[in-house]
């Protein structure tokens, strides 16, 4: 049968392979669906985009409409049209090119992926007028990546988290690229949670309680790194110092759900806590060590279906039937070792009890023996393993390629706990000694702590948006505190008088104490005899007290923002409520606080105090001026005569990182208290409501903790948004000058 004419331009790179495709296509496509095949690569060859469109339509495009079917032409079509008239023309041939090695097996889902390229490439392009005037820099980067991208998430779960990398990044071509190929952890978080199966961090608390019921280990539980796209497989399960080390992911395989697959790994590596000994690995082949490691991995599986007999039928289901082993001429000639194939099916008769050959049958034999007699040992099955290496070796296990399909046992570790390694190799002695490691310099500031971020718009959070970073408040002079109380004497004094009303009077003695409020006489002249007659005196010689009938820890969030540098200026006031020349809404904040301070170490009340301001999400700084354990003395006193104003407010990430510190504390009443002077706002949020839907659901979030929030806001134009953010368990001062006396009357109302 003749090739079609073709009509249109010709491109000697078609022509060379233009009858061998028509004749391909016909072989898999019926006669219509081939017209239509040659009528989109003639459509093609005529867009002016050269050779490459029409030759990649024409070796794969048979190949997709027989896997897809022929309702692929129209959105196809659609799409394609769509980017010609853009300057993303010239996209076309890397699309049609990509297509085929996508994991696409419905026509829907790939008329989504088309869909969502076009969306990307809508979202990403420089426009005026509505007009694309520049191709998209994230198009291409979106095409390289599709197939790594498919092959983890499926297409619907796609298109939300480009959706959310368009609304993140849409203006920034940069960082969207950097989101595509998922190189910032917002990306890799957004992206793993539309992952299909369970996540570690989702089963992490069923397993801890587990491990803790079962087998009393209270170890951490870690995720192994996810394989990149260049890795053909994920990292084993494995035992470390610093705890569990499970995959980060898993769905349900041979009908057993993802969560069953965690536990069974993680008993089986409770197991090796509990009954695996450490073996020297000098001068054992790697042949040896597999040996060995198959053996003992064995033992531990029977030890766990004698503790709990329920695993049998789980273990029965994952663990894989070895191929038949191939004769050792058509080993030969394929130059492949088939010792991990070996090892497979020995595990697979050790567990089943049913050998395929006498060797087998001989080591299951002293394999139950040295079980019958107890739990046996970690050296009894090195020794076994090293009689069937001695049995079984074949020349061919020195081949390189290595027979791996259905050897891998799911639920298995990596065994690198089960080694020790007295002297260096060879290779090591060739390299001489390593050069010494350079002292670490000693960090100044606490690793950031990650939290979410609402996005109202989508309705769901950014998981691991925003960094908080601890950092203690660099002190100043406790002095200045002190002159600013002396400025606002008459407001002390006026609440030393509500306090006298107030304070508690069921006041308890603490005495025998290595610190304290004050001396315990009676313990002192005791330790005074003691040294003196050479004996070593008790240093218990403090007393405090506390209060027996009011409970009550307050956290005091202070709004360090650049504006609470800003003056005072209020020209209506008179009198004490007007302040002074030179006050800024800074200073008096500071006196505010510390009359705070002073009547809350009065009450016997828990306070802390706290200031914060961030630089985009990537720096929310949380300043600690006085720990809840710290008395109101001068240390405080110096750091919040120290605080300074600087940057921005992104004011949910600082309540969601207090409210962790709130939580903690053991009290009857957990009371944050919030002090800002202005709305919340960062200079990488565009959109001024963002941040103050963000604050409110922290506030949500922190009722379901328990704790009670209120905010003291110094901003007259608060009313616009402190209610969408506190409701009604807000107070707005409109007069700053005002601060020293209401604050403290704000917090004695709340907790009278």
């Amino acid at each position: 049968m003749l090739a079609p004419q073709r009509p249109g331009p010709r491109f000697p790179e078609v022509d060379a392979i233009f009858d061998t495709c028509v004749a391909q296509a016909r072989e898999r496509l019926d006669a219509g669906t081939v017209d239509a095949w040659l009528d989109l690569a003639f459509w093609l060859g005529r867009l002016g985009r050269g050779a490459e469109p029409q030759r990649q339509w024409l070796l794969h495009g048979a190949e997709l409409l027989a896997r897809l079917g022929p309702g692929l032409l129209a959105p196809l079509r659609e799409v394609l049209a769509a980017l010609q008239k853009t300057p993303d023309g010239r996209a076309i041939g890397a699309l049609l090119a990509v297509l085929p090695a996508l994991r696409l097996s419905t026509v829907a889902d790939a008329a989504g992926w088309l869909a969502q390229g076009l969306a990307l490439q809508r979202g990403s392009s420089v426009a005026i007028h509505h007009r694309a005037i520049d191709p998209s820099a994230a198009l291409p980067v979106f095409l390289a990546e599709s197939p790594g991208l498919l092959a983890r998430v499926p297409v619907d779960g796609l298109g939300r988290w480009l959706e959310a990398g368009l609304r993140l990044h849409g203006h920034h071509p940069d960082r969207l690229a950097e989101f595509l190929r998922r190189q910032s952890p917002d990306s890799r978080a957004l992206f793993n949670r539309e992952r299909p199966g369970l996540a570690l961090v989702d089963a992490e608390r069923r397993l801890t309680l587990t491990l803790r019921a079962l087998w009393a280990l209270d170890e951490p539980i870690l995720p192994l790194p996810e394989p990149t796209d260049g890795e053909a497989v994920a990292a084993l399960p494995h035992l470390d110092a610093d705890g569990l080390h499970l995959p980060e992911r898993l769905e349900a395989h041979a009908g057993v759900g993802a969560l069953q697959r965690y536990r069974l790994m993680a008993a089986h590596l409770a197991g090796h806590r509990r009954w695996s000994h450490f073996l020297v690995a000098d001068n054992w082949s790697p042949m040896q060590r597999l040996a060995v490691e198959t053996l003992e991995d064995a033992r531990i599986d029977a030890l766990l279906r004698r503790r709990f007999p329920g695993l049998g039928a789980v273990m029965r289901a994952l663990h894989p039937l070895p191929p038949a082993d191939p004769d050792d001429a058509a080993d030969s000639q394929r130059r492949v070792s088939t010792l991990r194939l070996r090892l497979a099916r020995l595990s697979h008769a050790l567990f089943t009890g049913e050998p395929h050959d006498d060797l087998e049958r001989d080591v299951l034999g002293q394999f139950t023996a040295a079980l019958a007699a107890g739990e046996s040992s970690s050296r009894e099955m090195a020794t076994l393993a090293l009689a069937w290496v001695a049995r079984s070796r074949r020349p061919s296990d020195q081949f390189a390629e290595v027979l791996f399909e259905g050897t891998q046992v799911d639920w298995r570790d990596d065994n690198r706990h089960l080694w020790r390694f007295i002297e260096a190799g060879d290779e090591e002695d060739t390299q001489g000694d390593p050069p010494p490691r350079p002292a670490e310099a000693e960090p100044d500031e606490l690793p950031p702590r990650l939290y979410p971020e609402w996005d109202a718009a989508a309705l769901a959070y950014r998981p691991d948006w925003v960094k908080v970073y601890d950092r203690l408040q660099p002190a100043g002079r406790a002095a200045d505190i002190d002159a600013l109380l002396a400025r606002h004497h008459d407001t002390e004094r006026d609440l030393e008088r509500l306090l006298d009303a107030l304070k508690p009077q069921d006041r308890v003695r603490l005495r025998h104490q290595e610190e304290g409020s004050e001396l315990d006489l009676d313990r002192a002249i005791a330790a005074l005899g003691d040294l003196r007659a050479g004996r070593l005196p008790d240093t218990r010689v403090q007393m405090s007290h506390r209060t027996d009938g009011r409970d009550i820890a307050v956290l005091l969030l202070m709004d360090l923002s650049a504006s609470v540098n800003d003056p005072v200026n209020d020209p209506v006031a008179t009198g004490e409520g007007a302040g002074e020349p030179g006050d800024t809404v800074l200073s008096l904040s500071r006196a505010a606080v510390a009359l705070l301070a002073g009547a809350i170490a009065t009450l016997g009340d828990r306070l802390a105090i706290v200031g914060f301001h961030s630089d985009t999400r990537q720096r929310v700084d949380l300043l600690h001026v006085k720990g809840f354990g710290e008395a109101w003395d001068d240390a405080p006193k110096a750091r919040l005569a120290a605080v300074q104003g600087a940057f921005s407010t992104r004011m949910g990430a600082a309540l969601r990182h207090a409210g962790e510190l709130l939580s903690g504390r053991q009290a009857d009443r957990r009371l944050l208290l919030v002090l800002t002077d202005g709305r919340p706002s960062d200079v990488d949020v565009a959109d001024p409501e963002h941040l103050v839907a963000d604050a409110a659901q922290a506030v949500h979030e922190l009722d379901a903790l328990g704790l009670y929030t209120h905010c003291i806001s110094l901003d007259a134009q608060a009313d616009a948004y402190v209610g969408r953010v506190f409701g009604a368990r807000c107070s707005v001062i409109d007069r700053v000058a005002q601060l020293p006396r209401r604050l403290p009357e704000i917090f004695l109302g709340l907790t009278r």
